[in-house]
C-alpha cells in the first residue's frame, strides 16, 4: 500500500491545504493528515478542534484520515507505516526551509518528501494570514471552507472598532 503523510499545524485548515491533501489522495492509496501538537505555541484552535474540522472537510475522500502527533515527524511516519511526506510549496522561500527538512527526514529515517507546487489560486495563502484577515472582519470565504469560516467568526467575534 502506498501511504503518505501530509503534516502541518492546520490552525486553521485552508483551501490551499485541502488542495494539497486532495491531490495527494489521488496519488496514494492512503493519506494521513498529521496535525502537529506543538506545546510551545498556543493556537487559535485546539488540536482536537483542528482534527474535527479536518475530518469534516476531508470526509469526501475515502482514503484520507486525520491523526495528531508530537515529537519527530519521522517517528509519526514510522508509526503510520508511511514512507512519503507530501508538502505544498507556495514560493521559493518555502523551498529553502523544506529542502533542509526533507534531507534531515531522509537521513533520519529514509522518509521521502514529495513537493507539490501550490495551485496559483492559493500561492499567497497561509493560516496566519487567514486569521489576521478574519480578526479584522475581512472576508475569508474564498480561502477556507464554510465550516472553518464559521469557526473563525465564532472564535474571533466581531472585528474591533476602528
Amino acid at each position: 500500500m502506498r501511504r503518505a503523510v501530509c503534516p502541518g499545524s492546520f490552525d486553521p485548515v485552508t483551501n490551499g491545504h485541502l488542495d494539497i491533501i486532495g491531490r495527494a489522495a489521488r496519488l496514494f492509496d492512503e493519506v494521513i493528515v498529521g496535525v502537529l501538537v506543538n506545546q510551545s505555541k498556543s493556537g487559535l484552535f485546539t488540536v482536537e478542534e483542528r482534527i474535527d474540522m479536518l475530518r469534516e472537510v476531508t470526509a469526501s475522500y475515502g482514503n484520507v484520515r486525520v491523526a495528531s502527533f508530537r515529537g519527530l515527524l519521522v517517528d509519526f511516519c514510522r508509526a503510520q507505516q508511511a514512507s512519503v511526506l507530501v508538502k505544498g510549496l507556495r514560493a521559493v522561500s518555502d523551498f529553502d526551509y523544506e529542502l533542509q527538512m526533507a534531507q534531515m527526514n531522509m537521513g533520519l529515517a529514509g522518509v521521502e518528501t514529495l513537493f507539490m507546487p501550490t495551485n496559483p489560486l492559493y500561492s499567497f495563502l497561509s493560516s496566519s494570514l487567514v486569521k489576521d484577515v478574519a480578526k479584522w472582519g475581512g472576508d475569508v470565504s474564498s480561502h477556507v471552507p464554510d465550516l472553518v469560516r464559521e469557526a473563525l467568526q465564532a472564535r474571533l467575534g466581531p472585528p474591533p472598532p476602528a
